[in-house]
């Protein structure tokens, strides 16, 4: 029995004296040549949004609501009138705040409501902004307007081919410069690219019933970045 004990300690030293086994991980990546390629292509917009602003005033908090009431219930009728569809059109802000005197009392409140509406018929956006306008009076604000193209898929996948060539091209150039050829592809990663400003605009009730308001929606750039990786040689 004291033998058999020996012999079981032995095997147990020796187990812990054996070399560990190699940690395992994650495999190092080839060595690779990156680039990022931009791709910019210009398309004509043809719809516009647009945020319409209600805002009334009344001594009591109630008065100015009914009266934004009506004036925003009418706006909305004469887009919805000239063909706006329901989805196209939503509430994007509502505020009833106080306003103040000289000496810091309360004089009155402000009622404001936004609309957000999606015009896809641009030729008559204007007339039709026009005349949502007219129907809510001095009480109209025009706060905001941007163009954009409906559907960009055309316009993109020709910026994600040309952003592809562009970062090739920089891959070349880079294994050129150092000696050595790039080898076969490793990967392909379209960057997000964060929206660029939107045309804004802002009038108040007088200035926009002077007349059909003129609409110029420019062209609208379509951008796409993508990071190319090469091996070497």
């Amino acid at each position: 029995m004291k033998h058999a004990l020996t012999l079981a300690a032995v095997a147990l030293a020796l187990a812990g004296c054996a070399a560990p086994a190699a940690a395992t991980g994650p495999a190092a990546a080839p060595p690779g040549i990156s680039a990022r390629g931009v791709g910019t292509v210009t398309g004509t917009p043809d719809t516009v949004t647009v945020v319409l602003g209600v805002a009334t005033n009344g001594s009591a908090a109630a008065a100015a609501l009914e009266d934004n009431n009506t004036r925003a219930a009418a706006l909305i009728e004469v887009l919805r009138g000239s063909g706006v569809a329901a989805e196209d059109l939503r509430t994007s802000g509502l505020s009833i705040y106080p306003t103040y005197a000289d000496g810091g009392t309360i004089s009155g409140y402000e009622v404001s409501n936004q609309v957000t509406a999606v015009l896809r018929d641009l030729a008559g956006a204007g007339a039709l902004i026009d005349a949502a306008a007219r129907a809510a009076g001095d009480a109209v604000r025009v706060q905001q307007i941007g163009f954009s193209l409906d559907d960009d898929a055309e316009q993109r996948a020709a910026a994600r081919a040309d952003a592809v060539r562009r970062a090739e091209a920089q891959i070349a150039e880079m294994a050129q410069a150092a000696g050595t050829s790039p080898g076969g592809l490793l990967s392909i990663t379209e960057i997000p690219v964060e929206p660029g400003p939107q045309p804004f605009a802002a009038a108040d009730g007088a200035a926009a019933q002077e007349s059909a308001v003129p609409l110029l929606p420019g062209t609208r750039d379509v951008t796409v970045v993508v990071e190319v990786v090469r091996a070497i040689g």
